[in-house]
């Protein structure tokens, strides 16, 4: 059965339909970025909030991209629905989520987009635009003006290509018509996400109109927040799984069971009420941020790129490794859990164990493939920042240095079975290169200052990264990871 607002009564048994009327929901958020994780995530607590009575927050889709346009005709064509199948050991379930009403067309110079954000009615625009989408100078961490896309926009502040030119030409009209700014969330797993966002939208602002980047400094609030689901790639298993519940739909979302949010309450707008659906607001978001990207999105950088020497395809095939399960577990008990501050009401040792838990669900089969995905914007925000502090702290960083060396092997573009792996980088062809320099000359993968900044000039980081990525050659790695959970590395 296609999912549609003519079907939602006559759903296969066991499939949960919007718990509210769909006719009575009015548009409060644009969101830019309508993917998996969205759909998953920020979609789903809303379902859950209009379930409660509160409708004034719907969801109008959006995006800039030409995938997004994809994404568009899809939902389209299925009302905006989407099918969610929460999957665990023990049995999950499947709901259709209504909380979306429309989608922006997406086109050039992004008219209908600006037009969206400056109607009255939208209170917040957020976004999942993906880690690398800020434009992040690697070198400084900071908003980089240099990129082809912030120039155009600069020299085309009315047509702009990017969100953030979409969204500085919607506060430009906002503010002509006497109408109070929105607030910017962002959603994208990235270090303090509302600073970054904000640097990337006044940052270019300035480029263009100095006066608007000074007024929107002043007057826009970019909330940091943290979030958290799994939710793989749809492929044609995904597709396959919708089909066998009984139900047609173009692009479904699976995910596990869990899922966290956690925001910065700075919404001078207004907001949805998220805490009646289980969302943290607290003043600590950094707090939590620092302990999920650290343990989970490290730990999935430590699972990945052992497990894709070893051609292994499924993250939870890698974790039923004992070598690799251990890895993580000792990397992340000696190096990383002491470097993580406290966080409100939680105990670290248990969120390590829930992130091995997650992580081995056979049910949600995400790849090891999309965990080494773009490492090159990865590995500087989930990795070299525990080096570092681990360093600066007179600790051993053994373990996580290795996992840079095999990120390093990794990217030389074959496995340690001769298998060719597929370009899954941005910047692959560069860290290829590079690579092959490396086999024989350690220092020139840590002088990727892009990536390393200043830690590759560390002599004693330097000394032992060209030590551990001289033996995985020599040995492989799993002979090397042994010696280092024996401790004999």
């Amino acid at each position: 059965m296609k999912i549609s607002n003519a079907t939602l009564n006559q759903l296969p048994e066991g499939i949960s339909a919007p718990a509210y009327d769909r006719s009575a929901l009015t548009p409060g958020i644009v969101h830019i970025g309508c993917g998996n994780f969205h759909r998953a995530h920020m979609a789903v607590y809303l379902d859950d909030l209009f379930a409660l009575g509160d409708h004034d927050w719907a969801i109008l889709g959006a995006g800039v991209r030409e995938g997004d346009e994809r994404m568009r005709k899809i939902l389209e064509q299925q009302d905006y629905l989407s099918s969610v199948i929460e999957l665990a050991p023990e049995g999950g379930s499947t709901r259709v989520v209504g909380a979306m009403t429309g989608f922006v067309p997406v086109a050039a110079g992004n008219k209908d987009l600006i037009a969206a954000m400056s109607d009255s009615r939208i209170r917040i625009v957020s976004l999942t635009v993906t880690e690398g989408g800020y434009y992040i100078d690697p070198k400084t961490g900071t908003f980089s003006p240099d990129h082809p896309d912030i120039r155009h926009d600069a020299a085309n502040p009315a047509a702009p290509d990017t969100a953030f030119g979409a969204i500085i030409a919607a506060l430009k009209a906002r503010r002509a018509g006497g109408l109070e700014p929105f607030t910017v969330m962002c959603c994208d797993n990235v270090p303090h996400n509302g600073h970054v966002t904000r640097d990337a939208v006044v940052g270019l602002a300035k480029l263009s109109d100095p006066e608007l980047a000074d007024w929107i400094a002043a007057n826009v609030a970019f909330p940091n927040s943290m979030v958290d689901r799994i939710t793989p790639a749809t492929g044609p298993r995904e597709l396959k799984m919708a089909l066998d519940l009984g139900i047609e739909d173009k692009a479904p979302v699976t995910c596990e069971t869990f899922r966290q949010w956690v925001i910065e309450d700075n919404f001078p707008a207004g907001r949805p009420a998220l805490e009646k659906v289980g969302v943290t607001f607290t003043d600590a978001v950094d707090a939590y941020e620092t302990m999920k990207i650290r343990i989970l999105n490290g730990g999935h950088a430590i699972i990945a790129y052992p497990g894709g020497l070893r051609d292994i395809h499924y993250v939870h095939e890698a974790m039923e490794d004992p070598q690799i399960r251990a890895f993580l577990s000792k990397v992340e008990d000696d190096e990383i859990l002491p470097i993580v501050p406290p966080v409100p009401n939680t105990d670290l040792g248990d969120y390590k164990q829930l992130i091995l838990d997650r992580c081995s669900n056979p049910e949600v089969a995400d790849t090891v493939r999309r965990l080494c995905l773009d490492g090159s914007n990865r590995q500087p925000k989930f990795i070299i920042p525990s080096i570092r502090d681990v360093v600066a702290k007179g600790g051993d960083a053994t373990g996580l240095i290795l996992l840079s060396a095999l990120w390093c092997r990794y990217c030389f573009g074959t496995s340690e079975n001769g298998s060719q792996i597929e370009p899954n980088d941005p910047n692959w062809e560069k860290l290829t290169i590079v690579a092959a320099k490396a086999k024989d000359d350690p220092a020139a993968w840590l002088e990727m200052r892009e990536i390393y900044g200043d830690l590759g000039g560390n002599p004693a980081v330097a000394s032992r990264f060209a030590e551990l990525l001289r033996a995985v050659w020599a040995e492989g790695s799993q002979p090397v990871i042994q010696r280092y959970l024996d401790g004999t590395l």
